[in-house]
Formats: structure tokens, sequence, C-alpha cells
């Protein structure tokens, strides 16, 4: 299978139910931003060693596929084909339990931070603004399972903690503001 098919070219692209919209739909644009917070958590791996951190990451990475595809989706046609693609209450709760468990070894914050720090930190800072980015463009696309929601905004407060473990786990100092 190639990897151009030249149905793109004038502009549109197809949903998963086949319906061609302009690759300018607010729908599209939605997905994509999903889509450049997955290869934001992508970044994030490659510039940390840790395996705790980047178990998450790739964890949220194939969660992030499925967000990506139920988006694509709007007349929920996936659902009953591919049933890895959806996000449930348990991935929420994951997400929750891995910010309790990360904030056990962390300071409580008394200030903000100036985002960067290690490598790792910086790019999970950048991820979770790009992921703050992908989550107003849910809203704005509206019409969403609540999950979906859910589950993006703690995707992000999982980022911001993430980035302070990593800076605590490299010993590198935090920049208070």
């Amino acid at each position: 299978m190639k990897i151009y098919t030249k149905t793109g070219d004038a502009g549109e692209t197809g949903l998963f139910d086949g319906t061609r919209v302009l690759k300018s739909d607010v729908r599209v644009a939605t997905y994509g931003e999903v889509d450049e917070l997955n290869a934001c958590l992508g970044l994030a791996r490659a510039a940390s060693a840790d395996a705790q951190l980047n178990g998450m990451l790739e964890r949220m990475q194939r969660d992030l596929f499925a967000l990506g595809a139920t988006l694509a989706d709007p007349s929920h046609r996936i659902a009953d084909r591919v049933t890895k693609a959806a996000i449930s209450p348990e991935d929420i709760a994951q997400l929750e339990n891995w910010i309790d468990t990360l904030e056990t070894e962390l300071t409580p914050l008394r200030r903000f931070i100036l985002p960067g720090g290690s490598p790792a930190a910086a790019a999970l800072h950048v991820a979770r603004t790009v992921c703050r980015r992908a989550e107003r463009a849910m809203v704005a696309l509206g019409g969403l399972e609540p999950e979906l929601l859910i589950y993006i905004n703690r995707v992000s407060d999982l980022l911001f903690v993430m980035a302070r473990a990593a800076n605590h786990r490299s010993s590198t100092p935090e920049t208070e503001w």
C-alpha cells in the first residue's frame, strides 16, 4: 500500500463514516490537535530515560489513537468494529492513579513554576500546553461523550505532574515565578 492516495489533493479528507470534508473542518482540526499531542508525547518519551514515565506516555499515546479515531467517526461506526477505539472510565481512573502516585514523591507547590528544567520535563510541559489546545478544540467541537473531555483534562494534569517528577528524578530544580 502506498502512503500517498491522492484523495486529499484538493483539500478534502475522508472521515471514518465515509463523509468527505475539507481539511479545515473543525472535526479534522480537532483530531489533528490530538495527533499533535500524540507526537509531543513521543518526543517526551525520546527525551526521557525514565522507564516508568515512558510506560505511562506510551499508554497515553495508545489511548490518544483511540480518542482520535472517535473524533474522526461522527456516525459512531468504528466503536462496533474496533473495540480498542474507546476511552473508558477505567482509563480516566488510571490517569488519576498515576497522578496520585507521582505526587507522593513531590513537594507541594506554593508558587507557580516556569515550564522547563530537564529536557524530558521541558518536553512534557510542551505536551501539556498542546493538550490544553486539543481540549479547547474538543470543547468547541461539542457533542462529545463526557468521558472524552474528562480524559483529555486528566492527561494535561498528568503531564504537569510528570514534568515535575522528571525534574525531581533528574535532580533538576524548578524555577519559581
